[in-house]
């Protein structure tokens, strides 16, 4: 069953969205609350897996990492064994940031960072060198025009 937002609950969740790291004192005036109230609700909406966890985003130029590469997969495997070790193969590469199984005729697409075209085909040859795959293109993102990870709420 879906945890129920109330409005004041998504107001706390935009808030967490914008900066997390802000104190509670900072996120409860922002939704026109007190502290105790909006800790409570937050703690509720951990126990109920509303909220996952806290990280930071880091800036992947300032610390050189200037290529983002969409990688479509195409494979003529779908066995429970090449699904198996695909998938390990992926979880196992910091580079892959996302990875999503599609419908259509592309079986998969990943979004990977990485310092160069030359730092990719390392990635490249390592990730055909462990899994069989029937066929990979790769599109290279010439500008990245938005990127979030906050939801519509």
């Amino acid at each position: 069953m879906a945890f129920r937002l109330d409005d004041t609950d998504r107001k706390i969740l935009v808030e967490l969205q914008r900066d997390a790291g802000r104190s509670l004192d900072e996120i409860a005036q922002a939704v026109g609350s007190s502290k105790t109230p909006v800790w409570n609700r937050i703690k509720k909406m951990r126990e109920a897996g509303v909220l996952k966890q806290q990280t930071v985003l880091l800036d992947a130029e300032a610390l050189g990492f200037e290529a983002t590469f969409f990688v479509l997969i195409r494979t003529s495997e779908h066995e429970a064994d090449w699904q198996q070790k695909f998938l390990a193969a992926l979880r196992a590469r910091p580079e892959v940031q996302e990875a999503h199984r599609l419908a259509g005729d592309i079986d998969y697409i990943l979004k990977v960072r990485v310092k160069n075209a030359r730092a990719y085909d390392t990635f490249y040859q390592a990730l055909i060198s462990e899994v069989r795959i029937y066929n990979v293109t790769a599109l290279l993102s010439m500008e990245e025009i938005k990127s979030t990870v906050a939801l519509p709420l």
